[in-house]
């Protein structure tokens, strides 16, 4: 049987690049390459990057340039509620076109993605690369329908085969359910697809890929108190686009000018010192 081949995908620059390539970012691929040994590391992208951070990691990535996602670039469906409107002012959009750009890579490639602002840990068990498809929970969460609470499965870590069901079938259901909403194409859609197909994915606990909650607590004990993260835990994912920004200042006094590499040597925060071997 086929397994899920041993190569990242990462998904980054579908909006033009104003700012450098951050060193946050370069932590994300270099302890992928450290801590996973990939056979590759693929990088998809509309707007290349630039910068230091980017120049010393470009030698180790594939790089593939892709185009927008006509779907979201010219959808109206995010002003007919307040929180669609608010991510398409904010330009937060591009996350919606890096959900779809995902599902198409691993649909047609399989392997491992990861979004950007996610820092590795452990390597993933070879168990894992064993099954068709693999998503991480994230939680309990309530249904928008129903109101009931439902388990859901982020999209911010996904592993597959080439052709996986599961991939093909969520990219289906995501023309349909997208509302301009955060996540009811892609977290809630997936918990939907896996009422249909429960033996299409394998779901991993959260603290396998999700230790650390969307919650200002939880974003603090990662970005500001110093602890030392349970055993087992292959990746953080940082919920960047919560605290990135210094004007959101609602989840984290820490935000991307905070996060130097300086700071990361300095500082003993529990994100600090997982990431602090990385830079060198």
């Amino acid at each position: 049987m086929t397994e899920i081949p041993r190569e990242f995908h990462f998904v980054f620059g579908l909006k033009p690049q104003v700012e450098p390539f951050h060193v946050v970012f370069f932590l994300c691929l270099q302890s992928c390459r450290r801590v996973n040994r990939p056979e590759a590391i693929h990088f998809h992208y509309h707007y290349e990057p630039y910068g230091d951070w980017w120049e010393r990691i470009r030698p180790h990535l594939v790089l593939h340039r892709v185009k927008p996602v006509d779907f979201i670039v010219g959808n109206e469906t995010y002003w007919r509620h307040a929180e669609g409107s608010f991510i398409r002012e904010s330009g937060l959009d591009y996350a919606h076109q890096a959900d779809f750009v995902r599902l198409e890579i691993l649909e047609a490639h399989g392997g491992v993605y990861a979004d950007i602002d996610t820092l590795f840990v452990n390597p993933l068990p070879a168990s894992l690369f064993a099954h068709e498809f693999v998503l991480g929970s994230e939680g309990y969460m309530q249904d928008p329908e129903t109101g009931e609470a439902y388990e859901s499965l982020c999209n911010a870590f996904i592993m597959a085969r080439p052709g996986a069901r599961f991939a093909k079938r969520w990219l289906e259901s995501m023309y349909t359910l997208f509302d301009g909403t955060w996540n009811r194409h892609s977290c809630y859609g997936a918990a939907r697809v896996r009422e249909e197909m429960p033996g299409a994915v394998h779901v991993e606990p959260r603290d396998r890929f999700y230790p650390y909650a969307f919650t200002p607590g939880d974003i603090a004990r990662l970005l500001e108190a110093n602890e030392t993260p349970a055993p087992g835990i292959c990746s953080i994912h940082l919920w960047n686009h919560l605290w990135w920004e210094p004007s959101r200042t609602d989840f984290s006094t820490i935000n991307k000018h905070t996060l130097t590499a300086d700071y990361i040597r300095t500082v003993d925060t529990t994100y600090n010192r997982i990431a602090r071997p990385f830079l060198a």
